[in-house]
């Protein structure tokens, strides 16, 4: 597998990225094995597989493919945080999820890419061309089920985020989102609480559908009622889980 860096470009050509190194075993320090699509790979299967890897390397704020791009290659998210984005023809833009450790993108059916995909911190992917990936999936069953597994989560988060932006208040949205983000720090294996935030407050806005102000004066007002504590801007603790939870299905 090789390992390339991403040029510190708004819109990097991962064809001119420099190689560094190729590894004998590159799968033998990935600490996020246990959650990405190999976990559920035989070690003959894994090794297939890494022959067709190549280790992307993007530092925050960098792109990993932007929404129209032609759709050459499929990723899978080892290390650090991304979000995924679709603009609209005003200029503005809908987040419309934040992918860490374990996460799969950029499988459709499109020739293009439909979303943007770009990193909030340091972040490492697995980069893998589409078309091979295909005959993978083809040829591996258990590939194909991992996958569709992915989907149906994928699917339960887009729900989620259906409600969230349609029907739910300013506070009960930023209580649901901290709250979400808490289980998924939990399930990959993360400290649930104090909860990790690699996005900014108007990373947050634009995915909940709200504005900046916003989303500061319900995280104050959450901080003054003693709910939650700001270590840092991207550290949250949840002092009372049960009061968060009420505010986050409060009528």
């Amino acid at each position: 597998m090789a390992q390339i860096h991403a040029l510190p470009l708004r819109k990097p050509s991962p064809a001119s990225a420099a190689v560094l190194h190729r590894a004998s075993d590159p799968c033998a320090n990935c600490t996020a094995r246990s959650l990405t699509i190999c976990a559920s790979l035989n070690s003959e299967e894994q090794a297939r597989l890494a022959d067709h890897a190549t280790t992307v390397c993007l530092q925050p704020h960098q792109m990993l493919f932007q929404e129209g791009d032609n759709a050459e290659h499929v990723y899978n998210v080892t290390c650090g945080s991304l979000s995924v984005s679709k603009s609209l023809a005003d200029g503005r833009r809908q987040i419309t999820g934040f992918l860490g450790p374990g996460d799969f993108l950029g499988l459709n059916t499109r020739s293009t890419y439909t979303l943007s995909a770009e990193a909030l911190t340091d972040t490492r992917v697995c980069r893998f061309p589409r078309q091979q990936f295909q005959r993978l999936i083809a040829e591996t069953p258990p590939l194909e089920h991992r996958l569709l597994a992915l989907a149906e989560g994928e699917l339960a988060t887009a729900q989620e985020q259906i409600l969230l932006l349609g029907r739910k208040t300013a506070m009960e949205r930023i209580a649901s989102f901290l709250l979400l983000q808490s289980e998924r720090c939990q399930a990959r294996g993360m400290p649930a609480n104090p909860i990790s935030l690699p996005m900014t407050r108007a990373e947050v806005a634009d995915y909940l559908g709200l504005t900046i102000e916003t989303v500061s004066r319900c995280f104050t007002k959450l901080r003054k009622l003693d709910v939650i504590g700001l270590l840092a801007a991207d550290r949250v603790q949840i002092k009372q889980p049960e009061k968060l939870k009420a505010l986050s299905e409060a009528a």
